[in-house]
């Protein structure tokens, strides 16, 4: 069953009751709020997620977002993100429940799935090989990650690098791709058939829109991928696309510096680094269009 499946009012009084799980890759997350609002654009946006039913079921994250008790539900409303009944967070704005939950999921992942080197990258997968874009923000990682996508590579995920260690091979985790200000427009432009939520202004990121992963990417999120590539982007207005061979001593630093448990995991994340450097290439990749950035991507993974 996906969420879809299930009736939009049957969908609401299950969040409010905390009585459904939802898959996303290797994790298993309960979701409880009573927010109207949040439970119609979960359900359109995850609508193609697998989910079950959560009595007596094992969850690796028990998540609710709802509102505090006190004054602040009803003056200048708020939210408050839990986790596990602890609240990491200060409440966020009411009205922007949807990011507070993402960005509080990914923190989840972030702080306690250290049985993976957790590299901070969009992942993106074409005939069994897969490219990373590690990049810090600002850098247009998720815009070309999204691009990607639309024209025909496999998302993996947009935020996270499941490294195994054992194997070296990377476990998809397609989570919503939130895009900010111009970007949201791009993405409009560029693939008219996409899935954008609602547009929430005026974030701690600015203007934050959610893109739906292609149908692809979730059906086979338990399709692994092995690395081939880990190209650096950075977005540069106006600049043609250029790719730059990288040595492995310089990326090997700049890759263990945007984990999220390099320090964590001690002699294994430096070993699944290592290891990531010997079987890839590595680039600098600067772009400025993202028809020739894709079309630069797409000769990469051809050659």
């Amino acid at each position: 069953m996906i969420v879809a499946d299930v009736p939009p009012g049957e969908w609401a009084a299950g969040l409010r009751a905390g009585r459904f799980d939802v898959g996303c890759g290797p994790f298993r997350f309960r979701l409880r709020s009573r927010l109207a609002a949040l439970a119609s654009q979960l359900h359109t946006l995850y609508g193609l997620y697998p989910m079950a039913p959560a009595a007596g079921a094992f969850a690796d994250f028990h998540i609710r977002v709802d509102h505090p008790p006190g004054l602040r539900r009803w003056l200048r409303p708020q939210v408050q993100f839990r986790t596990d009944g602890e609240a990491p967070f200060e409440p966020f704005p009411a009205d922007t429940a949807l990011p507070f939950l993402e960005w509080g999921s990914n923190w989840c992942v972030a702080t306690r799935m250290d049985g993976y080197l957790l590299l901070h990258a969009a992942v993106l997968e074409r005939a069994g090989r897969a490219l990373l874009l590690p990049a810090w923000p600002g850098s247009g990682k998720s815009t070309l990650a999204a691009a990607l996508m639309f024209r025909g590579w496999r998302l993996l995920s947009d935020e996270f690098g499941l490294l195994r260690p054992d194997d070296g091979l990377l476990d998809p985790f397609p989570r919503l791709i939130p895009l900010k200000n111009v970007s949201i427009g791009v993405m409009r432009r560029f693939a008219p058939q996409a899935v954008i939520g609602p547009v929430f202004p005026k974030t701690r990121k600015g203007d934050v829109a959610h893109v739906r992963p292609s149908a692809d990417s979730v059906a086979r999120m338990d399709e692994p991928a092995r690395p081939a590539w880990v190209v650096y982007p950075n977005f540069q207005a106006g600049k043609p696309p250029r790719l730059v061979p990288l040595a492995r001593e310089r990326s090997f630093l700049k890759l263990s510096g945007n984990s999220f448990n390099y320090e964590r995991t001690g002699l294994r994340g430096f070993e699944s680094v290592a290891r990531l450097m010997d079987t890839t290439r590595s680039y600098l990749f600067e772009y400025g269009d993202l028809d020739a950035a894709v079309a630069t991507l797409d000769a990469l993974a051809a050659a």
